[in-house]
């Protein structure tokens, strides 16, 4: 940082040989640094302009032009990335709602999952594009930490169960087609919806606000330090939690796809097999036909 006429201010013995106050402000980059008998070198006496020069050299700027436009470009993405899952979704539900020929149970589930993710742009994104813009500090305190880290847990489960219904409505609907209309009905829907948005909070509020999800020391650490909100996890909870959010919901849905893809492989060849037979059929018809008309 250089030093220059317009940006120094003394106070105390200004002298040309001595410091024992100096108010040094970098109007170009917004970086104050006080400067005092105690602060440089400490003890007492006076410390030379020299001396100043050298120990503020060593002080940072806090904004420079690169700072400034790193932040300006991450905001603007992340921004852009927010606003894109709530319009994007939302542009889904509305369609759903305006449309009566898409009010089927499947779109039940779609419309779902569409204000699940909504809710974690709008919950989740949201705070955390406000730890990234202040360089991982968080300012809204130990309890909205809590809310935060919860809310996210929440409603990505959420989402994951949503598409592990999904696969299981698919798998109704196109290995027992007949029996589709009576194993999905509206009932059912609700029960399957009640339980999507329900089960979360087994693995997200409840251990989070008891203190189960983690270590004492953690605990003690997020105390003494209210500006970070970090999520460090116990071994019992990460098990129970990553078995309930994923590997379970992930389990049902391969095999629910990989049903689908066999029955679908099954309905191809059994479609190729007609067409064959068919075209064997109509071959000799036709040649009969055509000696005929001859």
């Amino acid at each position: 940082m250089k030093l220059s006429g317009p940006s120094i201010a003394s106070t105390g013995d200004t002298t040309p040989g001595n410091a024992s106050h100096y108010h040094v402000t970098d109007t170009s980059t917004m970086t104050a640094v006080f400067f005092n008998s105690s602060a440089v070198g400490g003890g007492g006496g006076n410390k030379s302009w020299s001396e100043v020069q050298d120990i503020v050299s060593d002080v940072s700027p806090v904004f420079t032009w690169d700072v400034i436009l790193a932040i300006i470009l991450k905001s603007s993405v992340m921004g852009f990335i927010i606003m894109a899952a709530l319009f994007g979704n939302l542009l889904v539900i509305v369609s759903v709602m305006r449309h009566r020929k898409l009010r089927v149970i499947t779109n039940y589930f779609v419309v779902s999952l569409a204000l699940a993710d909504m809710l974690v742009a709008l919950c989740a994104m949201c705070f955390n594009a406000s730890v990234e813009l202040t360089g991982g500090t968080w300012l809204f305190g130990y309890f909205m930490c809590d809310v935060w880290n919860s809310l996210d847990v929440y409603f990505s489960t959420a989402s994951i169960l949503h598409l592990c219904c999904i696969s299981v409505d698919r798998y109704y609907a196109i290995v027992q087609p007949l029996d589709y209309p009576l194993i999905m009905t509206h009932g059912r829907l609700a029960v399957m919806l009640a339980v999507v948005w329900c089960s979360p909070a087994i693995v997200s509020f409840v251990p989070i606000f008891m203190g189960w999800y983690t270590t004492e020391e953690h605990l003690e650490f997020r105390r003494a330090n209210e500006d970070i909100c970090s999520f460090t996890v116990n071994r019992p909870y990460a098990v129970i939690s990553s078995s309930l959010s994923f590997w379970v919901p992930g389990v049902i849905m391969l095999f629910m796809y990989y049903r689908i893809y066999v029955e679908a492989d099954r309905q191809e060849r059994m479609l190729y097999r007609y067409v064959l037979l068919m075209h064997r059929v109509l071959v000799p018809v036709r040649s009969i036909h055509i000696l005929i008309s001859i």
